[in-house]
């Protein structure tokens, strides 16, 4: 295998914010991949639109990962991104599921980083 299932993941996490959203998807995802984003329609289609929109949104963005975890064929990418380089940011779990080298499957968690936290060991 070329690629470790972990660099593939962050690949394509990177061309995603790049704003390489079609590559990414054209890469990277299985025919039958689908996400649950509960924002969006589950399949790669809606996905790849919104990615895409996002970054014309936001084509400045920042993209910082902390820790990547594989167990199998399951990925997790912890990240730090910033829709800006002002912005605070969010801390971002991906949870990717391959089969075949391909990602089939897609999960997203996130959580805003906040202006003020009590919490002394910050988000990461």
């Amino acid at each position: 295998m070329k690629d470790s299932l972990k660099e593939k993941a962050v690949s394509f996490l990177q061309l995603v914010v790049s704003g390489e959203i079609r590559e990414a998807f054209q890469k990277y995802l299985a025919p039958d991949f689908r996400h649950h984003n509960p924002f969006f329609r589950g399949d790669a289609d809606s996905l790849m639109l919104a990615m895409e929109e996002n970054h014309t949104m936001n084509p400045h963005k920042v993209f910082e990962v902390k820790h990547v975890i594989a167990d199998g064929e399951m990925v997790v990418v912890h990240s730090h991104i910033k829709q800006n380089q002002e912005d605070l940011g969010a801390a971002v779990v991906h949870i990717f599921r391959f089969h075949h080298n391909l990602i089939v499957e897609l999960w997203d968690i996130g959580q805003p980083i906040p202006e003020d936290s009590p919490n002394e060991n910050g988000v990461f």
